[in-house]
């Protein structure tokens, strides 16, 4: 197994790691209660997806 001759720099390793950083998932209102809520997936707060209800929310 080849093995590392010298240990990697605070800088080479920093640039290794800038792309590793989280983001926050993209968010969208609800157009049924207005809630933020990620594209593409039923409202947890009314349950709604394209216009019409998927699963049971909390206005019920």
């Amino acid at each position: 197994m080849a093995n590392p001759k010298r240990r990697h720099s605070h800088s080479r390793k920093g640039k290794r790691r800038a792309h590793d950083a989280l983001s926050m998932p993209p968010l969208s209102l609800c157009p049924n209660c207005g809630t933020p809520k990620i594209p593409h997936r039923a409202c947890p707060e009314c349950g709604y997806y394209r216009e019409r209800q998927v699963i049971e929310g909390a206005e019920e």
